[in-house]
């Protein structure tokens, strides 16, 4: 079962997606909009984004590139479009997108589809983790960061320390656990690691990593990440 992100602006073609994919046992997130998107994306991490590329908003590609951009594409994507062309597939995939499926969508390429991007799933992390977006390594304090003896990342209290007597080197991060588990402890890493760079100021830490605050305190719950009174500014 995966979490997966249907974006669309077509209520018929999210409502469709949603039956088949939710009878395969995936659970199915709508988003009409990039604005939606975005939203969602700012809280969560979908195992797999169905992202259409004609949107009256904000088009696909654009939203795939701001993802990109942000060092937010760390789940496969898919793009969908009954009009694009050959040049805007090949722009996507060369933004990130790992297939296009052109409307109407046969179930059976779909399906295939899907699965070919949850297989390819920590791939798309470990390539997150490798670029430039992501830090050679990530500085966590002693006490929020423990390595047991089987490589597993284990977090509890103690991030924004002023001084990190610990590194996670992002060799070690835990790419053989399951795509959920591996990009939690990789966002784990990273909202640590800049909680210790600012000192624990909510309103930095905000700034840097694009989210608002209100989205940031439920990311860092959602993680298990606990504050220190005083870093909260």
């Amino acid at each position: 079962m995966a979490n997966i992100l249907v974006v669309d602006d077509e209520i018929g073609i999210r409502e469709l997606l949603s039956e088949i994919l939710g009878d395969e046992g995936h659970v199915v997130h709508l988003a009409e909009n990039a604005a939606q998107a975005r939203q969602f994306r700012q809280t969560d991490a979908p195992d797999l984004v169905l992202l259409d590329i004609w949107m009256p908003d904000t088009d696909g590609v654009t939203l795939l590139k701001e993802w990109a951009s942000l060092g937010a594409l760390t789940m496969p994507v898919i793009m969908m479009s009954g009009h694009a062309t050959i040049d805007t597939a090949v722009e996507a995939t060369r933004i990130g997108a790992i297939d296009f499926l052109e409307k109407p969508i046969a179930l059976q390429k779909l399906l295939r589809a899907v699965q070919k991007g949850l297989e390819r799933g920590v791939g798309v992390l470990r390539h997150a983790l490798s670029s430039k977006a992501a830090l050679s390594t990530f500085p966590l304090d002693a006490s929020s960061a423990t390595e047991g003896s089987n490589g597993n990342l284990a977090s509890g209290a103690g991030a924004g320390s002023d001084h990190p007597s610990g590194t996670l080197l992002r060799s070690e991060m835990p790419l053989d656990l399951p795509l959920r588990e591996a990009r939690d402890a990789f966002e784990r890493a990273y909202f640590e690691y800049h909680l210790s760079q600012e000192n624990g100021s909510m309103t930095r830490v905000a700034e840097k990593t694009g989210l608002e605050r209100t989205h940031l305190y439920r990311k860092l719950k959602q993680l298990g990440i606990e504050l220190n009174k005083a870093g909260r500014k």
